[in-house]
């Protein structure tokens, strides 16, 4: 029978995220990574797989805190135009108060990995996608309400201003 985990997940996750955003990929060692999660090297294997299995979890864990927690609350206001400016002022207030210069996760991982590894830039452009998807619908309810000009493309425009986003992030 094998032993029941004995460290808790969500603490553990958080930890890595935590490192693997201060230190990235490639300067994360296994050793950096179970100090952070309070957890030994045997558990971060069992638990988790290898340091790649991880950070791929590590960047679910952050864009669930962070990009998916904004958009869920700012669509949650019914207030399209209104969500895209708050996304990019959020985004902006948050650059600005990084004086860690930590970034963002996903961009540093878009920067730094995923050049060199196929899957977790295919993971990257995933959630990349949703805050695209994201900038869309919300152009489109803007649309219905008549908030922006009938005319505008909704697609083009959702590119525009996630490149906007990824140019503040970088």
């Amino acid at each position: 029978m094998g032993r029941l985990k004995e460290f808790d997940a969500e603490k553990a996750i958080d930890g890595a995220v935590d490192c693997f955003w201060a230190r990235g990929y490639e300067a994360t060692s296994v050793r950096d990574l179970a100090l952070h999660m309070g957890i030994g090297g045997a558990s971060l294997y069992n638990a988790y797989g290898d340091k790649r299995a991880l950070f791929i979890k590590a960047l679910e864990r952050y864009a669930d805190r962070s990009s998916r927690a904004r958009i869920a609350r700012l669509e949650a206001d019914g207030k399209p135009k209104q969500a895209i400016q708050t996304f990019l002022a959020e985004i902006i207030d948050r650059s600005l108060k990084d004086r860690a210069r930590k970034g963002c996760l996903l961009v540093n991982a878009a920067l730094d990995v995923a050049p060199h590894d196929a899957e977790i830039g295919q993971v990257i452009a995933g959630y990349l996608d949703e805050i695209r998807a994201f900038f869309r619908r919300s152009i489109l309810a803007a649309k219905t309400l008549s908030q922006v000009p009938a005319d505008i493309d909704a697609d083009e425009t959702a590119g525009h201003f996630l490149g906007v986003l990824l140019g503040i992030r970088v």
